[in-house]
């Protein structure tokens, strides 16, 4: 089928996914500075999660990080490919005690905050250790960095629940964050 079918379709939101295949389980937009967002009670029906955010820090143009079932181990691996108008750089880290979530900018850029979409794969598999991958990005007033990443958490359990916290300071406010459930095909 031609793109302009499809386009002009019915076909609403993702184009590769049925329709109804995210569902909402919760969204937080920050009211005042805030030092970490917990999503909880997380249920196991679904064959993926995604977040998807936009964060800016109170005090500092830093990044964030998120940990599964408040498990501070070093029991986290982290890659990274990053990029900016004239640098790429790549990396790893292992044995680390939490998940590379993601870029955020200082509050007083107060139209500019980063963005981050993380996919945690086969969340809720007690066979497997659990994968992430994310596109995060921000852009503060003519430089900026965008990156491509994965993370793994060397441990079988499902995930119940996601803390995200800034690497320094606090998330400010407007800060958003939305969890959602991916359907399996």
């Amino acid at each position: 089928m031609p793109i302009l079918g499809i386009m002009a379709s019915a076909i609403s939101g993702n184009l590769f996914a049925p329709s109804g295949a995210y569902d909402s389980i919760a969204t937080t937009t920050l009211s005042t500075a805030t030092a970490s967002i917990t999503f909880s009670s997380i249920p196991a029906t679904y064959t993926h999660l995604q977040i998807r955010a936009i964060a800016q820090n109170s005090s500092s143009n830093t990044y964030s990080n998120m940990r599964f079932n408040s498990d501070t181990a070093t029991n986290y691996n982290n890659h990274y490919l990053d990029g900016n108008s004239s640098t790429a750089t790549a990396g790893s880290n292992v044995s680390d005690n939490k998940l590379y979530f993601g870029y955020i900018t200082i509050s007083t850029n107060t139209n500019m905050f980063g963005v981050m979409v993380v996919d945690i794969l086969d969340y809720a598999n007690t066979n497997k250790y659990k994968t992430i991958r994310l596109l995060t990005g921000k852009d503060m007033n003519g430089s900026g960095v965008v990156e491509l990443g994965s993370g793994a958490w060397r441990n079988t359990n499902a995930v119940t629940d996601i803390t995200i916290i800034p690497s320094a300071g606090n998330f400010a406010q407007y800060s958003s964050f939305a969890l959602y459930g991916i359907k399996g095909a």
